[in-house]
């Protein structure tokens, strides 16, 4: 089996990688604009479109070979109802920042698969993942020290959990590879039910 992972980002790479699977990466120029204002919602279509958009680009390029798999995701961080994207410069994220701390908010990751299965068979696979995550107290130095790193820039919300914010999480419920970007388990078991794919044993 193919499996294509269609996602630039490194930390959804690192966590394949740590899973064993043996995959590639391909992106395609999905348009992320969306009026979806559900998060849960969201994070699905954006991730499913993903995938398609990549199927589709192989597609046209004559190189959709049978028992081909490939894998899509999409992150957003949820506060009050607002959904928090990557900070547009440090006052966007300094608002940000000042959001989550004190409160418990969630991360919603979308999964989607599009497969190309041994007979020629197009089927599609989406599902989401929610954690949620305690965000301790910080003082206004905190918030200095860690908006003037390089770290919320190009993150949802304008934390990772496994970076320097991990200094303010006090907690989480839920998957913790979520909250990085990649939903392990959700992952697993949409592949597992939907395809009867092991992706621990490819």
């Amino acid at each position: 089996m193919k499996v294509i992972l269609a996602s630039k980002s490194p930390r959804r790479k690192e966590i394949l990688e740590m899973l064993g699977i043996d995959f590639t990466i391909m992106t395609a120029d999905t348009d992320e604009h969306s009026t979806q204002t559900d998060p849960a919602l969201l994070v699905e279509q954006l991730a499913l479109q993903k995938a398609t958009d990549v199927q589709d680009l192989l597609d046209a390029q004559n190189k959709l070979q049978p028992d081909t798999l490939i894998i899509a995701s999409d992150t957003v961080v949820a506060l009050n109802g607002e959904i928090l994207g990557k900070p547009q410069g440090k006052e966007d994220a300094r608002r940000m920042i000042n959001g989550l701390q004190n409160t418990t908010h969630h991360v919603l990751s979308g999964i989607a698969f599009c497969y190309f299965d041994a007979q020629g068979n197009r089927k599609g696979a989406v599902s989401h993942a929610l954690t949620a995550v305690h965000f301790g107290p910080m003082s206004e130095d905190d918030v200095e020290l860690y908006i003037s790193s390089d770290e919320p820039y190009d993150k949802a919300g304008a934390y990772a959990i496994q970076g320097l914010a991990g200094r303010w999480i006090t907690g989480i419920e839920g998957d913790y590879f979520n909250v990085v970007g990649l939903p392990v388990n959700t992952m697993c078991e949409l592949a597992k039910h939907a395809f009867g794919i092991d992706l621990l044993r490819l």
